[in-house]
């Protein structure tokens, strides 16, 4: 999978063994998980409404949030980084990144780019070990 704005892949294993692993694999890359928004969950309770699990973990590597942060103080508006972690309606397993190089581009700061570009490497490993 791969959009204007994330990339991602299906992964072979079950929604509930694949949350852990790409929460590990994101911190042997330097992220941590700000929120963990368990959306199925939440739209049952407001609306009543059932879909398939459905997952967002707020990702932040804090050392290259710290260097964004110091060249733009409003980034936070675009951050963290999101991993969804999926399923479908015939119960595939999707595991989803937001593209860092797409903030970059909506800033003006040269030098956003090599942070966007290496935080974009690292989400790409989490996926590649998935």
């Amino acid at each position: 999978m791969k959009n204007a704005y994330g990339f991602g892949k299906e992964v072979s294993t079950s929604f509930e063994e694949t949350v852990p692993r790409v929460v590990e694999a994101l911190q042997r890359e330097g992220f941590g998980i700000l929120s963990d928004i368990d959306v199925a969950a939440t739209l049952k309770k407001r609306l009543g409404k059932e879909m398939p699990p459905y997952r967002i973990l707020g990702a932040c590597h804090p050392q290259l949030a710290h260097q964004v942060l110091e060249i733009e103080p409003t980034v936070g508006l675009l951050m963290p980084c999101n991993a969804v972690v999926r399923q479908d309606a015939a119960g595939k397993v999707h595991v989803e990144v937001m593209d860092p190089e797409v903030m970059s581009t909506m800033l003006p700061q040269e030098a956003v780019k090599p942070l966007a570009a290496e935080a974009k490497a690292r989400l790409q490993r989490v996926l590649d070990s998935l």
